[in-house]
């Protein structure tokens, strides 16, 4: 891994864009459909807005900003059995001291081409939020955006935090909508997870097993399969399209980020994108988080006296018909690409949301120092724009700032492109091979044994009969793929029968050769993607080496996760507890619930000498 202190000063200048091509997908509609007037109508009503074209229909709330009913044609794609029904954005405006709504860009004045409305909410210094404990002070506004030739809604949100406003926070925060799952039945979020699901009936009528989330289903195509939301989570920055379609009806919906730059946490985010409600009625569910709790999680934190926005979308709410749910997801897919080249949409009126003139293109090339890499190849590097204080990896915290990530080519060049105007921290995130090494390191357990099955209910109560006497591991003899299981946990073979949920202590060993005797300082470098435990003690051929804490937890393990937040953990020890010859580190995570262990990303161990 690689930082930068440079601090990247961008100003307003022209950005040149070139003429897009345009490819557009016959999808199986009836004919009569195609016939219509495509031109937008805008109606209020007392409740609600209505947003028509000739394919889709929009109704949304004007107290609280809900999507209440999406109609594509006349098929309804939301759902009103479980949770919170239809669509919305986790906070909103309804409990703000000043509320009003209205419309941003009336289709009567532009020739039925676009309508926009708005539901507004102005804080005056106090919660905005209804209920107990409730203490979001900013202002928020929601829109909606509706196109004559959309397939599908946009929707994005605009927080605002005035000088003038006390100190608060924003809590968990997404779009979400609960589908409808009468018709729905296939989940797309990547190529993990492109596939049938169970219904709400199999959901309701499934045993829990250790946490409220997970059923042991006993109806249907699945019975005798544990469901669990959180084995359906997917790296954001690499699935821009994802949601559910039906088998039967050949229709689908989607949501569409057309640019990452709105979302927490940069590029190694892995963040729960869809499932089957936990509540009853388990309605097929798609979520679109921009700041999150999950795998150790993101903070926004306001001072008092600090002026913040953010500027959530604009998100797409797409929607398709097709042979089968593959078509469809690869339409979606295509559709996101498409979305990504419009972006930042011309039609978009807010001060916080700069157009393409106002941004701007940051390219390098980025050199790597260093000696024990095997070659000169800088391998898959992510070079991105963040935060200018937050180094160290506070990106992956952070969800107050807008962050610009791209794949660098494999020569160390980049072009970042859309970027704010601002200042930004450059940094650089490297997957490379290096000496004396375990694992690779790409921020995730996934190169370990079973790691590329990570996202199964119970992988910890497999650990102790796939390896009995634990992981010994040998340098230059063991293969990690094979040897390493994807997760240190406590060894449940040994639990307590009044507690059959815990384990005992788990130690892996690693055996390999020391040529001289040395001197100076060892250190092992552990890189963890995911903590349950509160500790690692290291030992070195039976010294005290010490402790890999303090450990922060990040709940990854008992969400079935793979990649979590990401820490460094450097256990030092004098170089002479090795000697020529075998030597032996061994890795101890104590007894306690079989969750409470950690993932892996990598281990190294290096020598400093003096």
């Amino acid at each position: 891994m690689l930082w930068s202190d440079t601090t990247v000063t961008l100003t307003r200048r022209p950005l040149r864009l070139s003429t897009l091509p345009l490819t557009l997908m016959l999808l199986s509609l009836p004919c009569s459909l195609w016939a219509q007037d495509t031109a937008v109508k805008l109606s209020k009503e007392h409740n609600s807005y209505i947003l028509q074209n000739a394919y889709v229909t929009a109704e949304v709330d004007r107290t609280t900003g809900d999507l209440k009913s999406l109609k594509y044609g006349s098929q309804e794609m939301m759902g009103f059995t479980s949770g919170h029904h239809a669509g919305y954005w986790e906070q909103n405006p309804s409990g703000a001291a000043e509320l009003t709504d209205g419309v941003s860009i009336d289709p009567a004045a532009n020739s039925g081409d676009r309508a926009e409305i708005y539901i507004r909410g102005k804080a005056d210094g106090k919660s905005i939020l209804r209920g107990p404990g409730s203490g979001m002070i900013v202002d928020l506004e929601i829109r909606y955006s509706l196109g004559k030739e959309d397939h599908g809604v946009y929707t994005y949100a605009i927080f605002s935090h005035p000088a003038s406003y006390p100190a608060t926070g924003v809590g968990e925060s997404r779009f979400g909508a609960k589908l409808n799952g009468t018709i729905l039945d296939w989940l797309s979020d990547d190529p993990r997870h492109n596939e049938l699901m169970p219904t709400g009936y199999d959901w309701d009528h499934g045993v829990q097993m250790n946490m409220k989330e997970a059923r042991k289903l006993t109806t249907g195509t699945f019975a005798g399969r544990v469901e669990h939301k959180y084995d359906y989570c997917a790296d954001q920055f690499t699935s821009p399209a994802f949601g559910w379609s039906s088998t039967k009806k050949h229709v689908g919906l989607y949501l569409v980020n057309p640019s990452q730059e709105f979302l927490s946490a940069g590029p190694t985010r892995y963040e729960l994108i869809g499932h089957l409600d936990d509540g009853e009625g388990g309605d097929p569910t798609i979520l679109d988080y921009w700041r999150s709790s999950h795998y150790g999680g993101t903070t926004l934190d306001l001072a008092a006296g600090e002026e913040w926005s953010k500027v959530v979308g604009p998100i797409l709410i797409y929607v398709n018909s097709g042979p089968t749910p593959q078509a469809m997801f690869t339409d979606a897919l295509r559709e996101a690409s498409h979305q990504s080249k419009l972006w930042p949409f011309a039609w978009v009126s807010e001060p916080a949301y700069p157009l393409a003139a106002q941004r701007a293109t940051v390219s390098g090339k980025l050199t790597v120092d260093d000696p024990q890499a095997v070659s000169g190849s800088l391998g898959k590097m992510l070079v991105g724009l963040v935060a200018p204080d937050d180094k160290d990896g506070a990106w992956q915290h952070d969800a107050k700032s807008y962050q610009f990530w791209v794949d660098a080519a494999p020569d160390g060049t980049f072009t970042i492109p859309k970027v704010r105007p601002g200042n930004y921290l450059l940094a650089a995130l490297r997957d490379g091979k290096q000496l004396w090494e375990i694992g690779v390191p790409n921020r995730n357990g996934s190169e370990f044994f079973m790691g590329d099955q990570y996202d199964r209910w119970g992988n910890y109560l497999l650990y102790a009969h796939l390896f009995p006497n634990d992981v010994h591991y040998t340098i230059g003899k063991s293969d990690f793929r094979k040897d390493w299981f994807f997760e240190q946990v406590p060894n449940v073979a040994h639990a307590d029968a009044a507690n059959p949920m815990d384990g005992s202590d788990t130690t892996w060993t690693i055996d390999f050769n020391v040529d001289k005797q040395l001197s100076g300082t060892a250190v092992l470098r552990a890189a963890l993607s995911g903590v349950g435990a509160r500790h690692v003690f290291v030992t070195v051929n039976g010294k005290d080496a010490g402790d890999m804490a303090p450990l922060v937890y990040n709940a990854t393990i008992n969400r079935d996760g793979i990649q979590g937040a990401w820490t460094e953990h450097d256990v030092r020890f004098p170089a002479k507890f090795l000697k020529t010859g075998t030597n032996q580190i061994a890795l101890r995570v104590p007894k306690g619930n079989v969750m409470a262990g950690v993932i892996y990303d990598y281990l190294r161990l290096e020598w400093v000498q003096e």
